[in-house]
C-alpha cells in the first residue's frame, strides 16, 4: 500500500491508497528510488553490491506512520488522574482541584533538561515499536519563557540522537498558568512580546500552537497568538473545538492554519470554512477514549464536506495513553465511521500535509524517504488490537526496529 499521489487527499480521494500487488521498494541513501513489480525492478534495476534486502514473506509494506499531534515531552506523571477518571470524576474536576495541565506544568518547571530529554526518549521507542517515524512534538508544559524555551531545546536534540524525525511546535498558549489567573492580559503580553521572539531566535520551533478551549483561550485571543507567531515566521495550528464549539475552526480558516485539531464539536458550517482554506482535520479519537467524553470528532461529516483528515495520537501525561497509531487507526475506523483505507491515509499522507512534511514522508514514492513499517499480513492486521502485528520498522533505509 503506497499511499502515493498529491496529497491532501479529500473527500472520495482520501480513500486511495493504490497498492502494488507482489511488488518491492528499492532506495540508495536512505530514499526511494524504484517502487513497482518486481519484474519490472529485475529489467530496469541493479542492486548495489552488498546491498541489504528484507523479505516482507507475504506481509504488506507500507509507509512509516506520521504522528502529528504529541505531547511526547513532560515531567511528572499523571495516571492517578486516570483512576479518578473511571471512578467517575470529570476533566474539569480534575482540573479544578489542581491536575490536569497545571500539574505537569509544576513537574516540568522543575525537571532538567537532561531530565525532559530521557524520559522523553523512552516515550519515543515506544513509538517507533509502534510504526511511527515522524511526529510533531509540542511545548506547552512550560508556561515561563525559559520552560518552553528548556523543552523545545529537549525536542531539538532527541530529534538528533534517535530515529523519530520530530516537527517541533510551540504552545506556549495551552493554557493560563496560575499566578497569570488574575492578570489574563500580562500573560498574553508575555508570549507575544517575549517568548514568540525567543523562540523565533533561538531557531527553536516552525509551528505555533494555542489551545482555543472555553474557559482557555478565546478565538480572538487565539488569532492575535498566532498572527504573532505568523509574523515571526511560525506557522499556525490550533486545539480546536474539543469540549465546545468554542470557535476554533474558524479561527484556523481565518488565519490559514495548516491543521485544527479535536474539532468533536466542529459544526457542519464551519467545516465547510475548513475545506474552503484548506484547514486539514487532525483528528484525535485516542484522546477522547481515555478521557471518556462519549463522543468522537465527526470524521465522515468531514470527509463528505470536503475536509481533508489526518489522525494523530495525542501523546500526552493526561488523557494521550497511547504511543500507537495502529490503535488510533482502529477507534477512526469502528468509533469515527472512517474506512481502513481512509485511516491509513490519515495516518500516513494525510498526517505528513499537516506538519508540512507531505513532500518528504508519507507515501512510498521515489525522492522520499525510505520509512516504511512491514506489517505481519494485511493492512486490516494493524486493527487487530493487541496482536503484534508490526514485524519491522524502517527509517532512511535502516531497520530500526523488529518484532
Amino acid at each position: 500500500m503506497t499511499c502515493a499521489g498529491p496529497s491532501p487527499r479529500r473527500g472520495a480521494a482520501q480513500a486511495v491508497v493504490t497498492p502494488v500487488a507482489g511488488g518491492l521498494v528499492a532506495s540508495r541513501e536512505g530514499r526511494i528510488v524504484f517502487v513497482g513489480p518486481v519484474p519490472a525492478f529485475e529489467s530496469g534495476v541493479q542492486a548495489a553490491p552488498g546491498a541489504v534486502v528484507l523479505d516482507a514473506a507475504r506481509g504488506t509494506v507500507i509507509p512509516g506512520f506520521v504522528d502529528p499531534h504529541t505531547h511526547v515531552v513532560y515531567a511528572g506523571d499523571r495516571r492517578e488522574e486516570l483512576r479518578r477518571r473511571l471512578a467517575g470524576a470529570s476533566y474539569a474536576e480534575i482540573a479544578s482541584t489542581g491536575g490536569g495541565i497545571v500539574s505537569t506544568v509544576r513537574e516540568t518547571r522543575e525537571a532538567s533538561e537532561d531530565a525532559l530529554v530521557e524520559s522523553a526518549r523512552r516515550r519515543l521507542a515506544e513509538m517507533l515499536r509502534c510504526g511511527t517515524t515522524t511526529a510533531e512534538a509540542k511545548s506547552g508544559y512550560g508556561l515561563e519563557t525559559e520552560a518552553e524555551l528548556k523543552m523545545l531545546r529537549a525536542i531539538r536534540r532527541l530529534a538528533a540522537d534517535q530515529p523519530i524525525d520530530l516537527v517541533p511546535t510551540f504552545l506556549g498558549a495551552h493554557e493560563i498558568p496560575v499566578e497569570f489567573r488574575e492578570r489574563r492580559q500580562a500573560y498574553l503580553d508575555l508570549l507575544v512580546d517575549e517568548m514568540i521572539p525567543a523562540v523565533v531566535a533561538g531557531g527553536l520551533a516552525e509551528w505555533c500552537d494555542v489551545f482555543c478551549e472555553t474557559g482557555v483561550y478565546t478565538p480572538e485571543e487565539s488569532r492575535l497568538i498566532l498572527e504573532a507567531g505568523a509574523r515571526g515566521g511560525l506557522r499556525p495550528r490550533i486545539h480546536a473545538d474539543e469540549l465546545a464549539a468554542s470557535g476554533g475552526s474558524d479561527v484556523a480558516s481565518a488565519v490559514g492554519a495548516r491543521s485544527a485539531d479535536h474539532l468533536l464539536f466542529v459544526t457542519p458550517e464551519s467545516a465547510n470554512r475548513m475545506a474552503a482554506s484548506g484547514v486539514v482535520a487532525t483528528l484525535l479519537p485516542a484522546a477522547a477514549f481515555y478521557l471518556k467524553f462519549g463522543r468522537f470528532a465527526p470524521a465522515r461529516m468531514l470527509i463528505e464536506r470536503g475536509v481533508a483528515v489526518a489522525l494523530a495520537t495525542d501523546l500526552n501525561p493526561g488523557g494521550g495513553f497511547t504511543p500507537s497509531m495502529p490503535f488510533v487507526m482502529t477507534l477512526a475506523c469502528f468509533a469515527m465511521g472512517m474506512t481502513l483505507e481512509e485511516a491509513l491515509v490519515g495516518a500516513t499522507l494525510n498526517a505528513a500535509y499537516a506538519i508540512g512534511r507531505d513532500t518528504e514522508v508519507g507515501s512510498l514514492e521515489p525522492g522520499k524517504l525510505m520509512d516504511a513499517v512491514v506489517v505481519d499480513g494485511e493492512v486490516v492486521d494493524l486493527i487487530r488490537v493487541g496482536a503484534p502485528a508490526i514485524r519491522h520498522v524502517v527509517k532512511r533505509g535502516r531497520v530500526v526496529a523488529s518484532a
